[in-house]
């Protein structure tokens, strides 16, 4: 494999180096993004593809679904991304995915798993578990991973982990990113990573559809707590009225979130049958734990959850009375 002559090799048995070394033995790997997969799940999956597939590793980048963020085709391999498991792997990797049950998939009990992420709600389910959750994302513990282990980044790799860095930072605007966060960004674009061109790709590129949905969500905004808690949501019909995607509205919760008498919001809609709730929050509300009382998980500042409902306005007032409880504390 190519080595990065910046590092030296001769480093500690870390969990880095562990899962370098279950890669240089596998015969065939797979790599797991996660349920409804973000342009982190796929960046970091993608800046692993690039590599194994510079090597001449061989694998599959897999997500549970074909439906995925076309807005990231860019992103070299982006194409290779498949649905479809292949018949034999005696490696996994998951990337992103703050639980097992975000895979999207139960694997053989005889499959080692690597595990990069850094949701808090990760349970270290991995035989090697490389969780960080004071990292920005996922892409940034990837990139340490090509680091520690002196790994050489191409163009097409730190492409793809810039994206994740970007995207799950809002654009570098929340409080995990650091001065580390930055000297990785400096060095990715070093490497041939554009920042102009993905920031152009990643948000110059919308549907009609989108600017058709987002003002129906917008218009059902809802504040409680003199303002302090935000709602908002969207219809199955609106869905079918405007062509758009699920994608195409997740923009109208940061727009809420914008308003500066907002501390907290979230956003209620159904995918695969259930009610699907993003929450957001500024300063130090933990909707994390939020999440968790409906079996979800994510960061302090920014998690989700599922109730096992259709029925959109029933799922919004349970998760606003913990919200709302959580604010009193």
């Amino acid at each position: 494999m190519k080595k990065d002559f910046i590092l030296n090799n001769k480093i500690n048995m870390t969990d880095y180096a562990r899962a370098l070394r279950l890669i240089e033995k596998s015969r065939y790997i797979l790599i797991i993004t996660h349920v409804n997969p973000d342009p982190d799940s796929i960046g970091s999956a993608l800046a692993l593809s690039n590599f194994l597939y510079e090597n001449r590793i061989k694998h599959k980048v897999f997500n549970v679904s074909s439906d995925l963020p076309q807005n990231l085709d860019f992103i070299p391999r982006f194409d290779k991304i498949t649905d479809q498991l292949p018949k034999f792997y005696d490696l996994a990797i998951s990337v992103d995915c703050g639980s097992y049950g975000r895979l999207g998939i139960t694997l053989p009990k005889d499959i080692p798993l690597i595990n990069f992420d850094h949701h808090k709600s990760n349970d270290d389910f991995g035989e090697v578990n490389i969780v960080d959750p004071m990292k920005g994302s996922t892409a940034e513990i990837v990139y340490d991973f090509f680091r520690h282990n002196g790994l050489y980044i191409t163009k097409a790799s730190a492409t793809a982990l810039y994206v994740g860095i970007y995207d799950d930072s809002l654009a570098f605007s929340l409080g995990r990113c650091d001065e580390l966060t930055f000297d990785k960004v400096n060095h990715l674009v070093e490497y041939g990573a554009n920042p102009s061109d993905i920031a152009n790709k990643l948000l110059r590129r919308d549907s009609l559809a989108k600017y058709r949905i987002i003002p129906k969500v917008l218009e059902s905004l809802e504040l409680y707590d003199e303002g302090k808690v935000a709602t908002i949501y969207a219809k199955e019909e609106w869905f079918k009225e405007t062509g758009a995607h699920n994608r195409d509205c997740e923009d109208a919760l940061d727009m809420i979130m914008s308003m500066q008498i907002v501390k907290v919001a979230f956003f209620v809609r159904v995918v695969n049958e259930v009610s699907r709730i993003s929450l957001r929050s500024k300063e130090k509300i933990d909707v994390s734990k939020v999440a968790a009382c409906f079996g979800g998980g994510g960061h302090f500042n920014a998690a989700g959850c599922s109730l096992n409902t259709i029925d959109i306005e029933k799922a919004r007032k349970k998760v606003l009375k913990e919200v709302l409880e959580t604010t009193k504390k």
